[in-house]
């Protein structure tokens, strides 16, 4: 039987763990860029371009960092960080290469290997930030000006309902991975 002081935890740690789920330091940093490469709204044709390509970049980077994965190690205790393959976790941090050549290591590592749920997450948190890079009035003015009150209403209660879509996304089908 379950109780409520067993659910309780389980609850406030999922929710706290949505932070890390969803691209918020992403979307800061592209919020702190952004008005230098949109020239605060005002687009010409080259600060178009240039703020196509910091949401290109950006968009990469969200999706790329749903595959990286973290762990301690047990015979150093050393934080070790990589990024999730099908064969397993490669390690970013290893110097001298000791974890990925030895054979009890890498059967370790084995178990960070690429899962569905991580695709999941990667779309989910790649659609959120192309949501909130959207509806950034930066770039409504710079891509959508000529949009309608309708159009520009749609664009603003956007994230909201992106971000409630991807909570529960995110909750239903929760990752194991721990995020940089």
């Amino acid at each position: 039987m379950v109780t409520g002081n067993n659910l309780k935890p389980k609850t406030v740690t999922t929710a706290s763990n949505l932070a890390n789920l969803l691209p918020t330091g992403t979307v800061l940093t592209f919020q702190a860029l952004l008005p230098s490469f949109s020239n605060n709204g005002e687009c010409l044709p080259s600060h178009k371009y240039l703020t196509l390509g910091l949401i290109f970049i950006f968009s990469v980077a969200c999706f790329l960092s749903s595959f990286t994965d973290s762990f301690v190690h047990a015979d150093d205790g050393k934080l070790y960080y990589g990024i999730a393959t099908s064969n397993g976790l490669y390690v970013f941090n290893d110097g001298l290469h000791l974890i990925n050549k030895n054979t009890k290591n890498m059967l370790e590592l084995e178990k960070y290997h690429l899962t569905p749920i991580d695709f999941v997450h990667a779309i989910g948190s790649l659609i959120m930030f192309l949501v909130v890079s959207i509806s950034s009035p930066n770039v409504q003015d710079c891509f959508f000006s000529n949009a309608g009150p309708n159009e520009k209403a749609m664009i603003t209660n956007l994230p909201l309902g992106a971000g409630l879509l991807a909570s529960v996304l995110f909750m239903i089908f929760p990752t194991r991975r721990q995020p940089m």
